[in-house]
């Protein structure tokens, strides 16, 4: 009996000592989903906890310089206002419809509230996403409106330890070759000939389950007949 509470809060301390660890993680800022395909668009939620007494009033999101984003937009979001600065490339991307020498270089979003123990989500759509890197980093800024700011802007190494303060990232995936998410032509058409197959041999078998009832009961007629 001893060695089993002797156990027990063994493994309670072990669990407690998970849950203290993680908990920091709880509170930062992070994007989501955290993957999207290269070469791609995509849209993902820059989701800000608070983890103060005092509400958050502004989030800032810096875009990575070293891979500018063609195409940026955002979605507004109820009691905030957002602002979106720009900024002139010295080399223009190339893009459907011709070169892009402008783009994203911040977003900002003011005016609202997130209160303790909230979060809130800030839409972002994007693309297309870089081909060169597996990665992309988005710092961003919290404000809260007592003055104090947290910037979330430490790079996670390469050996994988958290920092305090991690920027938020948005992991970048080999394309499966359609950029928008969908299913390939040649996915659909093997698909859509799969289903055609499978509806052929259906119909057959219950088209042979029909005879087969109607000799047998043509044969327990003819029989009573008799």
């Amino acid at each position: 009996m001893r060695h089993q509470i002797s156990r027990f809060i063994s493994v309670t301390a072990i669990a407690a000592v998970s849950i203290i660890s993680a908990a920091p993680a709880w509170a930062h800022v992070t994007i989501k989903p955290a993957t999207a395909e290269q070469g791609g668009f995509a849209t993902f939620a820059v989701q800000v906890p608070n983890e103060r007494e005092a509400s958050t009033s502004q989030v800032q999101v810096v875009f990575p310089a070293d891979h500018p984003i063609a195409y940026v937009s955002v979605q507004p979001v109820p009691g905030w206002t957002v602002s979106v600065e720009k900024t002139t490339l010295t080399t223009p991307l190339e893009a459907e419809g011709g070169e892009i020498s402008e783009v994203v270089s911040s977003i900002t979003w003011t005016g609202g509230k997130i209160g303790p123990g909230q979060f809130q989500q800030f839409l972002i759509s994007a693309g297309p996403l870089p081909t060169d890197t597996d990665m992309l980093e988005f710092k961003a800024i919290q404000t809260y409106e007592n003055g104090e700011v947290v910037r979330w802007i430490e790079p996670t190494p390469a050996s994988g330890e958290e920092p305090e303060k991690p920027a938020p990232t948005l992991e970048l995936t080999a394309s499966t070759g359609d950029a928008h998410g969908g299913e390939t032509k040649e996915a659909a058409s093997s698909t859509s000939d799969s289903d055609s197959n499978a509806l052929g041999i259906i119909a057959v078998v219950v088209a042979g389950l029909a005879l087969v009832t109607g000799v047998a009961a043509f044969s327990r007629a003819k029989g009573a007949k008799a």
